[in-house]
């Protein structure tokens, strides 16, 4: 029977085993991750040096925005992993992009203006939330993160 990758076959003594399929997924480094480090220090970067001294307006409006996936999501599926609510250790997946990127999206453009009437909402923000989340999923996802055990 194969179901994900997963090979289960009977052994001798009518054991069901797990045979290997030949991939390793390498261990998400949560606040370790590279693109984690890079959008904390970018967002750092532009706030207190790029936006005081440019004018520019992607890097007044939109550019942190880039960067709220990348470098909130590691930190929530940490804290979900410490508390058990995550069960393991992979890239972060699509799915849970997609949901967090729905959750803050609510929260940021319209719970926030809407209700608290605090800030702006801005469809250009959850574009902009969108298109970091996607960039890092492919990031996390990509296939050199994962290494061959045995070639083929």
């Amino acid at each position: 029977m194969r179901h994900h990758g997963i090979t289960c076959e009977n052994t001798s003594g009518g054991r069901l085993g797990i045979r290997d399929v030949g991939v390793a997924v390498s261990r998400f480094g949560y606040l370790r991750d590279r693109l984690f480090v890079a959008a904390v220090a970018g967002y750092a970067l532009n706030r207190w040096l790029l936006k005081p001294r440019l004018s520019s307006p992607f890097l007044h409006d939109h550019f942190n925005d880039l960067l709220l996936i990348p470098a909130a999501l590691p930190v929530v599926l940490w804290v979900q992993r410490l508390v058990g609510l995550r069960k393991h250790d992979l890239a972060p997946l699509w799915t849970e992009m997609g949901l967090h990127l729905v959750v803050w999206s609510l929260i940021c453009e319209f719970i926030g203006p809407v209700w608290l009437h605090h800030g702006t909402a801005d469809i250009w923000d959850v574009a902009a939330y969108a298109a970091g989340g996607i960039a890092a999923c492919l990031w996390w996802n990509r296939p050199s993160q994962r290494t061959p055990l045995f070639k083929s």
